[in-house]
């Protein structure tokens, strides 16, 4: 077996090798990104999560690279197993700490590992690897949150358990516009999204797309201010601090996209998205007043717009949110792969994830039918 080597900073592995393994284009596992949240200490051991990066080394050639952390919660994640911690806790054992292969406070499916080995061959390195990993730490089972759809298998054939979830994405089926797009609704539903952007511009709203370097430091200041006003107004801090954005303006400014908002010449409310060759991944927002349709337009309608007219085939606007559907966001399968250490547990959480998997592909399918496509085109 090569070399598994653990490294508790991101920059103890060279930035070049691991952009090289992972690639660039997909924003999220760029060794810039992840440098971003451990330098700016948005990621670190205080905040719950402990950087374990994994290298593998054949001989002096390192081949692959895995981003991992040791987690004391499941804040950030967004594949909630908050009910598995508490079926670990009534059995007189620790959930934590596990072991996770994600991207922080990152909804967004893509590469999880880059290896100079097929994905099939580096699936069943990888499972042997974690469970290593978890012995060594103590570590109740390895999570790997969003990997890319055709790996599942692999992963299955290696002794995990897959998990299905569902997000809402918006698909470019070579739309001239967002006129054209919304040509393809019915009467009704073209209508309500009409009405929507014109309260917008009724309220004396304007909005304005910067991308790269046309985004300067004070707009970083007023978009992280409404960032953690939207989160302050839930009782709580935003996961990032104002350092992560800086450096990531630094770092990779041709893949931000900022939405700015401004009213009566101030600016109000601001949406931030990081953008792929080929997708634009909607990430944070944050408003000061309250507007009519502000967060539809900022978020979602902006972006669509902002797709067709880049050629974008894909929009992935984050986590949740049903409403997204009479927008045109179409209901789409995401998954998370699973081991864990304690075999007891392996038939009820089977019949957990096949129940909840039922369940979940039947709500896809109920949500598809309110999609406002007309039926013709679909």
């Amino acid at each position: 077996m090569p070399d598994i080597r653990l490294h508790s900073k991101i920059g103890e592995i060279p930035r070049e090798e691991w952009n090289t393994l992972c690639g660039t284009d997909y924003p999220f596992l760029r060794h810039e990104f992840l440098d971003a949240l451990e330098r700016s200490g948005s990621v670190s051991p205080e905040t719950g999560w402990q950087p374990l990066h994994l290298s593998i080394w054949q001989e002096d050639a390192l081949i692959g690279v895995m981003p991992l952390y040791l987690k004391s919660h499941s804040w950030g994640e967004y594949v909630f197993d908050w009910s598995w911690a508490d079926a670990w806790q009534r059995n007189g054992l620790s959930y934590y700490p596990k072991l996770l292969t994600a991207v922080p406070f990152t909804p967004a499916t893509g590469p999880r590992f880059g290896l100079s080995l097929p994905d099939t061959e580096g699936a069943a390195l990888l499972a042997q690897a974690v469970r290593q990993i978890a012995e060594r730490f103590d570590a109740s089972g390895w999570h790997g949150l969003f990997i890319k759809p055709e790996l599942r298998s692999a992963f299955e054939d290696n002794g995990l358990m897959a998990r299905l979830g569902t997000q809402y994405h918006w698909f470019n089926r070579g739309y001239a516009s967002f006129a054209d797009y919304l040509s393809h609704f019915s009467s009704r539903k073209r209508k309500n999204v009409r009405k929507e952007r014109e309260k917008v511009t009724a309220q004396g709203v304007q909005l304005e797309t910067l991308v790269g370097e046309r985004i300067n430091g004070s707009h970083l200041d007023e978009f992280y201010r409404f960032y953690q006003l939207t989160y302050l107004k839930r009782g709580r801090q935003g996961y990032l601090t104002r350092e992560f954005f800086t450096l990531l303006h630094e770092q990779m400014p041709e893949q931000l996209v900022l939405v700015m908002a401004s009213y009566s010449g101030q600016h109000v409310a601001g949406a931030l998205s990081l953008k792929s060759s080929s997708c634009l991944y909607g990430r944070y927002w944050g408003c000061l007043d309250e507007f009519d349709s502000l967060h539809f337009e900022a978020c979602y309608y902006q972006g669509i717009d902002y797709c067709i007219q880049q050629g974008l085939q894909r929009f992935d606007p984050g986590a949740q949110g049903e409403h997204k559907i009479q927008r045109g966001f179409e209901p789409v399968e995401t998954w998370s792969v699973h081991w864990v250490k304690e075999a007891g547990f392996h038939p009820a959480l089977e019949d957990f994830l096949a129940e909840e998997q039922n369940l979940l592909r039947e709500q896809m399918k109920e949500l598809a039918e309110g999609l406002p496509f007309r039926q013709t085109t679909q």
